[in-house]
Order: C-alpha cells, then structure tokens, then sequence
C-alpha cells in the first residue's frame, strides 16, 4: 500500500518527495478531479494526500468519493502556509467531544 499525493503548493510535492511519497501539483478543478480518479484506478495507493485548499476547490466530488469508496483513504493535510482552523481547535474539539479541558 502506498501513499500519494495531490497538492497544489511546489514545496509540499518536493518535501513529500524528498521521503518517498510521490504526487502531483494541480491547480484547477478538473485537473484535481483527474488526480483523484487516477490515484483511484491506481490499486497500490492506499492513503492520498490532498491539501485542504484543494479540498475547498471541489469539496462535494471528494467528499462524495470518500462515501462512496473505501480504499484509497483521503487524508486532507495542510500545505506549509498552516490551515484554516484555529489554534486549538484539536482541544476544543475533545473538550465538546468528551467533556475533558486538556
């Protein structure tokens, strides 16, 4: 099984690169729609990467894929410029989660 990655930030692709897992950089929404499609007829790769602005680009086409098949597992990252949530927004979601401040 092996991972492969849809960014569209050169530095996330050469940082991925540089530990072995290979990818892409798209830009346009068909040209993300083809990367998925083709990591999907791909029965080697198991976990994709894809950067969260990505994501925001064509959210519905993905999140329908990740209903709809079980293998690759998509994992969106965030690309070196951070992401979009706040600070701490992991503690907050375990504290409405389960009731525990950390």
């Amino acid at each position: 099984m092996r991972f492969h990655l849809i960014s569209d930030n050169k530095d996330t692709f050469v940082g991925m690169c540089l530990v072995g897992i290979p990818g892409v950089v798209v830009h346009k929404e068909d040209e993300i729609k083809q990367a998925i499609n083709e990591a999907l007829k791909d029965d080697k790769i198991g976990v994709v990467l894809i950067t969260e602005n990505l994501v925001k680009i064509c959210r519905d086409f993905i999140y329908d894929i990740k209903l709809k098949y079980a293998k690759p597992l998509i994992v969106e990252i965030p690309d070196r410029h951070g992401n979009g949530r706040a600070k701490d927004s992991i503690t907050k979601y375990v504290r409405d989660a389960i009731g525990i401040k950390i």
